[in-house]
């Protein structure tokens, strides 16, 4: 299965619940816009392996118990009946069907007994952080899997299978429910390294100079932090519970490796935490060196308005209009031979102590 997403839309933030207000506690209505579900199944045993794609989900009861493990993972939630099919083979409660189709669940843990109901976010390859809900049910010998559109991060766990690479093969469902939840979680670390580049990246930037696309791509950061954030901590809380809740369908060797898988939450959100501290001080220090920089601009504006006042007024002294004939006083030296290089040395020598002054204070040095 790839694991790249091809003419992928923007998805809005924003989610509308497709259940009716008073409908019935687990009626399931799927998107119609959604894609129609791809249901692929992998079966296990030590010494088995078998992997197919179902169209009939009801042909599913024919796989389950002809080997140690089942593993269907269901692509896509654009058709309510064959969700409900798969609930009714392996015997999911509507309630968690009914979750499934409203997708804008946070990461969580339910115990329904005889299975385990868990929510992740998984992220997904886009140019902008995209995060789809992948619902995990865990039962004694089976794990099945709804995420709302094709493509994951789950490949190296499905190549595991096929290569019978490390336990897998000889553990049961749950270390495979953990083998999911580790893969999902390890897959927000590229993310965040990326961030960080991105991070270190303008804060170069903005020591050497002030692009005004920096600002917005500060901003755009800062949401997808915070977006990652949201999206984090319950995940974190839903991991703590697997390994710390005793539990009759995980077993205590698979819970030593659900503690190692939130140790990685921990550090993640350790993680995030920083670039939203780096994040907070870039905007801080870009607005800083904007402000510098204006303060820079006014002193050399303010400098060369001082310098020109004095200017100003000898070269308004000599355009006064005054008759030279009526009196001796009247302005003698506009018939002076030196009158013009006079005043313009004037000019010149103010301006020269000025600068002078601006300089010996320290007013001309950044």
């Amino acid at each position: 299965m790839s694991s790249k997403r091809h003419g992928r839309k923007k998805r809005s933030l924003r989610f509308s619940r497709r259940t009716p207000p008073g409908a019935i506690p687990g009626t399931v209505v799927a998107d119609q816009t959604a894609p129609r579900p791809v249901i692929h199944v992998i079966a296990y045993g030590p010494e088995t392996f078998e992997e197919k794609q179902v169209e009939d989900p009801a042909h599913l009861a024919e796989i389950v118990g002809r080997h140690a493990v089942t593993w269907v993972n269901v692509d896509g939630l654009g058709d309510a009946a064959t969700i409900e099919t798969i609930g009714k083979v392996f015997g999911l409660h509507p309630l968690s069907l009914e979750d499934v189709v409203n997708v804008h669940q946070r990461a969580k843990l339910e115990d329904y007994g005889e299975y385990l109901f868990i929510v992740a976010r998984m992220l997904q390859p886009a140019e902008r952080l995209e995060t789809d809900q992948t619902s995990i049910f865990l039962g004694k010998n089976f794990v099945v899997t709804f995420q709302e559109l094709p493509g994951d991060c789950l490949d190296p766990v499905r190549e595991r299978l096929r290569k019978a690479k490390g336990r897998i093969r000889q553990a049961g469902a749950d270390f495979l429910a953990y083998a999911l939840l580790d893969a999902i979680v390890d897959a927000y670390f590229p993310v965040l390294e990326r961030y960080g580049e991105q991070l270190d990246r303008l804060d170069s930037e903005i020591t050497t100079r002030v692009p005004r696309s920096a600002v917005n791509e500060i901003h755009t950061l800062r949401g997808e932090l915070l977006l990652l954030r949201r999206v984090v901590w319950p995940l974190r809380d839903a991991v703590g519970a697997l390994a710390r809740d005793p539990n009759r369908l995980i077993s205590d060797t698979t819970r030593i490796y659900l503690r190692d898988c939130y140790d990685h939450t921990v550090q993640i959100i350790d993680l995030l935490e920083t670039c939203r501290e780096m994040c907070s001080d870039l905007r801080e220090f870009y607005l800083s060196t904007v402000n510098n920089q204006m303060s820079e601009i006014m002193k050399v504006l303010t400098v060369i308005a001082t310098i020109f006042i004095p200017m100003s007024f000898v070269a308004g002294v000599y355009g006064m209009n005054f008759d030279t004939q009526a009196s001796a006083w009247n302005m003698p030296e506009l018939h002076w031979r030196f009158g013009y290089p006079w005043a313009l040395g004037v000019m010149a020598g103010v301006a020269a102590v000025q600068l002078f002054y601006f300089w010996r204070r320290g007013w001309l040095s950044r």
